[in-house]
């Protein structure tokens, strides 16, 4: 009788900790799930992100006309002639800097740095390199200072031209047009404007 008692004493306490083994193996599972869905989420944000980035990249106009705006006056002795190499010195955008450029275009005049709400919408650039003193709604000839309010006729940006600016600086200098192979495989051609300063030779 007594060993009867024990042997069912003994049954239940296994089948007791064989539920509880299998409650922390379920637990487990719970928690490796829950796990892996953050990682999961996290990726997927980070992968939103990068597209969200890309998007931003595509507003930019890398490549442009060829065209020049009116009155602008052509470099007669440019440290970097026209059909001339040179390498970029500037990182206006991604890839620019240590690309190789070609000079399609040289010419002199003032240079501003810039700032200004797109017309668009969305957030204010600041320091935006460059518009050129012919890019500027009737400011004719007479060069600006900083903290001046002019109208943008440059269409480097989406919902840049017919911005309202304010001059962040103001350089009278070469300003050169250029092809080039960004260091990231994109081609560019005639990107405006890099400055003297902002080339170096071979």
């Amino acid at each position: 009788m007594t060993n009867k008692i024990m042997f069912g004493f003994l049954s239940l306490t296994a089948a007791l900790t064989l539920t509880a083994c299998a409650g922390n193996h379920n637990e487990g599972a719970v928690e490796e799930s829950a796990t892996q869905e953050v990682v999961q989420t996290n990726a997927t944000a980070a992968h939103e992100g990068h597209e969200v980035n890309d998007e931003g990249h595509s507003h930019m106009n890398h490549s442009g006309s060829g065209d020049v705006p009116e009155g602008l006056m052509e470099a007669e002795n440019p440290t970097f002639p026209i059909g001339s190499k040179a390498i970029i010195q500037a990182d206006h955008m991604t890839g620019m800097k240590g690309a190789e450029a070609t000079i399609v275009g040289a010419y002199n005049t003032i240079v501003y740095t810039v700032s200004y709400k797109p017309t668009t919408g969305g957030a204010p650039v600041t320091n935006h390199k460059w518009v050129i003193q012919e890019e500027l709604e009737g400011v004719g000839k007479e060069p600006l200072n900083p903290g001046d309010e002019v109208i943008l006729n440059a269409d480097h940006m989406e919902g840049m031209k017919g911005a309202t600016a304010t001059i962040d600086s103001a350089e009278e200098t070469t300003v050169y047009m250029v092809d080039y192979i960004a260091t990231t495989g994109e081609k560019v051609k005639n990107h405006k404007w890099v400055t003297e300063s902002e080339l170096a030779a071979q």
